[in-house]
């Protein structure tokens, strides 16, 4: 196993560590030093930055081809936190997300709700087109991982629902580890060690499950708004491994697509990038 793995779990430990025993000094007095506290807080940060530099220097070392996939949506989308305009796309190396991108369904019929400065705070995922919009295999392959019992929340996508994502929850699920910031997610094995990751999936939508044999533009799962998501969106991104904990981004272009830029709206036909 990759001594990666154990370390990112040491991480968390020390910050949960810390959480709990700040929550208990609120009640009782805890029997040591209150500079002894902080120290969890100094290892996990002196740790999070070293997992963050380790993660980069693989990303960087042997850079790979773009691999070119169909795209994992049909219909008029638009672009969020893409490659095409810088990498890391989301900020971070680790999770594989070298060259993740955020997808967003643009329906004409059911406009997409815009950010909201103070009211109304939250939305439901069922307000935003993207939500329940089919996902497809972007190549023939076997599913490795799949799961979609995580709740669908509510949005946040205003001023203060942007800012309890940013202080409480996006902590809070670094803590619980990769699965509750992918929430619902599906790995696809691609053969030639190329993995494909769709995550913030449905809670309920899985059409596949672990084993089994996919062709191109066969339905996976259904757009969600489980994780650390703002709005129901796709997170896709290609990996050199299954596990996003231990694996390093891959870049990918949609074949018909490329890779649009952000604000980029794109549409995908039905056809597009799949066999007849």
């Amino acid at each position: 196993m990759s001594a990666r793995k154990p370390l990112m779990v040491l991480h968390r430990l020390l910050w949960l560590a810390f959480v709990v025993q700040a929550a208990l000094s609120f009640a009782v007095d805890l029997p040591y030093p209150y500079w002894v506290g902080w120290l969890p807080v100094v290892a996990a940060t002196a740790l999070g930055l070293g997992l963050s530099r380790t993660a980069r220097s693989r990303a960087m070392a042997t850079p790979r081809a773009a691999v070119e996939v169909a795209p994992p949506v049909t219909g008029r989308w638009s672009a969020l936190n893409s490659p095409a305009d810088r990498t890391p796309s989301h900020g971070t190396h680790q999770l594989g997300q070298t060259y993740a991108i955020d997808v967003t369904r643009e329906d004409g019929t059911k406009p997409r709700p815009g950010f909201a400065w103070l009211w109304p705070v939250v939305r439901r995922s069922e307000d935003f087109p993207a939500f329940g919009a089919p996902l497809l295999a972007v190549a023939d392959g076997t599913v490795v991982h799949a799961e979609d019992g995580q709740r669908d929340h509510l949005s946040r996508n205003s001023l203060p629902g942007v800012l309890y994502l940013l202080l409480i929850e996006a902590g809070a699920r670094s803590i619980g580890g990769s699965r509750r910031i992918t929430g619902n997610h599906l790995v696809l094995d691609l053969g030639d060690g190329t993995y494909a990751m769709y995550a913030h999936l449905r809670r309920g939508s899985l059409a596949v499950g672990v084993g089994d044999r996919v062709a191109a533009g066969r339905e996976l799962a259904r757009c969600g708004n489980s994780g650390n998501s703002t709005e129901p969106h796709v997170h896709f991104q290609l990996m050199d491994g299954p596990d996003p904990e231990t694996a390093s981004g891959v870049p990918f272009t949609w074949r018909g697509v490329g890779v649009p830029a952000n604000g980029e709206t794109f549409e995908v036909p039905h056809a597009t990038g799949y066999p007849a």
